[in-house]
């Protein structure tokens, strides 16, 4: 059974449709909603689609909750899947699913589902994240709907009992966990190394020499910016490694848990690799883009006219053409190695490869 009608509600409706389910949906207007939902599933009164299912997913808003009390009569013995989320972190002191359960003790309660987006159940577990987290204080409840989850397509996940639920309503609120210290780790670098870099490039010609060089800030100036960042980001993926192994030869054992910074740090190192890479790949956009600048042209027709007029022929330095030119090439393997890195480190990826491969590449 599916309480709802909203855009999740249909959604799952058609996912348990197409996994070979029967299902019937409860709707305060079922001649309305009807239309929404597959020809496949029953879409009757609320109190009908109860009295029809043993399993019944409680796809409402946590303040429509009190709105199903008429029904805790028929409800009680029965299975309730609550597949809501908050709009805030700890929005309330308990998790929507121990509220559901405390208004309706009769019934087992499972969380479930919340961390699946509606287009992950119409286009299949293939277009999104597997993983279905699962908790409940009742065992049987929760091997029921992992049962269920496996037919749909997904992986469930036991979170342990109902303390869990509020953990698990969080995750889809949550904003790139795992990637604010390296995000704020590279904007600080950047915005250090920007700094110096806009005093050698600009400021400084404009107080020596009264040329005005700010033109070059847009391009020339992060351009020369970004490896820095790529190449401080990328020290900083493998410098807690040693770290962590002088540790273990320091106090002979690698039982020893690592210090707090220490442990943080080796595990932000994925994405301080992958910024990094992205750094060096905005450095060699930037890079093609150099001749491309009005600015370049300017300056070509500049010291083509002065050529002229000092009657020379030719201005090819051997030096400097071997200088660019060993220097675009080692660019290029260079950004072709961390590319390399960084596919690797997509999960996707390193989950099939092993550990010798995976160090091989490393």
């Amino acid at each position: 059974g599916v309480l709802g009608s909203g855009d999740f509600a249909r959604s799952l409706a058609v996912r348990l449709v197409r996994s070979g389910f029967r299902v019937v949906v409860g709707s305060r207007n079922p001649k309305r909603k009807a239309s929404l939902f597959p020809a496949a599933a029953e879409v009757t009164f609320q109190a009908e689609a109860v009295k029809k299912a043993d399993v019944i997913f409680v796809a409402i808003f946590r303040e429509h909750y009190s709105t199903l009390c008429d029904l805790a009569d028929v409800l009680v013995g029965k299975i309730l899947v609550d597949v809501s989320n908050n709009t805030e972190i700890n929005h309330h002191k308990e998790s929507n699913a121990e509220y559901l359960a405390s208004l309706f003790p009769a019934c087992t309660v499972v969380k479930a589902f919340n961390v699946v987006s509606a287009w992950t159940l119409q286009s299949g577990a293939r277009d999104g994240n597997k993983q279905v987290l699962i908790c409940s204080n009742n065992q049987e409840a929760k091997r029921t709907i992992a049962e269920i989850a496996q037919v749909m397509g997904f992986t469930p996940v036991d979170m342990g009992c109902m303390a869990s639920a509020c953990e698990i309503e969080n995750i889809p609120l949550r904003l790139l966990p795992a990637w604010k210290i390296p995000i704020f780790l590279a904007l600080g670098l950047f915005l250090c190394f920007f700094t110096y870099n806009l005093i050698r490039q600009v400021i400084h010609p404009y107080i020596r020499e009264q040329k005005n060089k700010l033109y070059k800030i847009p391009i020339e100036v992060v351009n020369t910016t970004l490896p820095c960042v790529s190449y401080v980001m990328l020290s900083l993926v493998y410098l807690p490694g040693v770290l962590a192994a002088c540790s273990q030869l320091y106090y002979g054992t690698k039982y020893r848990r690592f210090p707090d910074w220490l442990d943080q740090w080796l595990q932000h190192r994925k994405q301080i690799g992958l910024l990094s890479f992205f750094c060096a790949a905005l450095h060699a956009v930037y890079s093609l883009c150099l001749p491309m600048r009005r600015s370049h042209r300017y300056l070509l027709i500049e010291t083509a006219v002065k050529q002229a007029m000092e009657k020379k022929m030719t201005i090819w330095v051997e030096e400097e053409v071997w200088r660019m030119e060993i220097y675009i090439s080692v660019g290029i393997i260079a950004l072709g190695l961390l590319s390399l890195l960084a596919i690797t480190s997509l999960p996707s990826i390193a989950n099939s490869l092993n550990w010798r491969e995976f160090s091989f590449i490393q």
